[in-house]
């Protein structure tokens, strides 16, 4: 890998990952590296800069901090078919990042992606686009919304909490009308994440697929469904007078969505490319770690498992 041109994005208001990021980009810079170097946070989003001011392409994005700094990483950079070093620098969970302890000796980081001894782990998204009237207008009304983890339709109100009326379409055929606090649609990625808390399936990222879960429905038929990825999920708000139907992308306010609209959702065309510097990577005992999974609590020794 070139190391001519890179991004450095850090927590934004975390110290620790900002010194880290300074750090980072003196020793990039002194190897004839250019840096852009910027905040990623709720209100900071260095992205749409740092595209706009470059000529040449950015070779690597290094993304301090946890979980959600490294979602709004990708959203941003995964189109523009940017690789992402993510190291858990000030975050809490770390699923998608590496540990803090790879930057220890960060000169050695610095040669081998140079010398190109690392892995590259594809993660499938997801775009999500709003439309209006019945399903012959194929014109778009909204942006382009893209997500690692995962898409949400739910109200949000100030005052009170609201019931939400969904009805929801795959490859354009009802599928079931859903009533209760929403509806997630998540990538693999995204399984671990709201998803889990909603009770769905945990499902592996290596594979392709979309998973629709309802949140709390207020029907003891309305299960979690997986589909191919090649699936268009459409979700239409239904008896929503107060026009309180949101669009969310992994946990970011998108768009307002209201009765007579539709939100398609399906694969994004490009993956979201994450570097890995572990040699010992398992996702199964990233589920044991971040999860803590106890397990029974009498244990047995398998003497017969080499």
């Amino acid at each position: 890998m070139d190391l001519n041109q890179v991004i450095i994005s850090y927590k934004a208001g975390d110290l620790f990952s900002q010194r880290r990021a300074e750090e980072c980009s003196v020793q990039l810079e002194k190897r004839g590296c250019r840096v852009l170097v910027g905040p990623s946070g709720p209100k900071d989003n260095p992205y749409p800069v740092f595209l706009a001011s470059v000529q040449q392409p950015i070779d690597l994005a290094i993304v301090l901090g946890g979980d959600g700094t490294a979602l709004a990483a990708a959203r941003h950079l995964a189109p523009e078919g940017i690789r992402i070093l993510a190291v858990n620098v000030g975050g809490h969970l770390g699923f998608l990042t590496e540990p803090a302890d790879v930057l220890q000796n960060s000169e050695q980081v610095w040669d081998r992606l140079e010398a190109d001894r690392f892995a590259v782990q594809r993660r499938m998204m997801l775009r999500a686009q709003t439309f209006e009237g019945n399903r012959t207008n194929l014109e778009p009304m909204s942006d382009l919304y893209l997500a690692l983890n995962e898409m949400c339709v739910k109200p949000a109100s100030a005052d009170r909490m609201i019931t939400s009326f969904l009805e929801m379409e795959i490859d354009g055929e009802v599928v079931d009308q859903y009533q209760g606090d929403g509806l997630l649609v998540a990538t693999p990625t995204g399984s671990t994440c709201y998803t889990l808390a909603a009770r769905g399936p945990i499902v592996h990222p290596g594979m392709d697929a979309m998973i629709v879960t309802p949140i709390c429905p207020l029907s003891l038929s309305s299960r979690p469904i997986v589909l191919p990825a090649g699936s268009v999920v459409s979700i239409w708000p239904l008896a929503d007078r107060e026009l309180n139907t949101k669009l969310w992308m992994d946990g970011v306010l998108a768009t307002a969505i209201w009765p007579g609209q539709r939100v398609d959702i399906r694969m994004a065309e490009r993956a979201a490319e994450f570097v890995l510097l572990r040699e010992n990577y398992s996702y199964y005992q990233t589920l044991r770690e971040k999860l803590q999974w106890a397990g029974a609590l009498v244990h047995y020794s398998n003497l017969h498992r080499n």
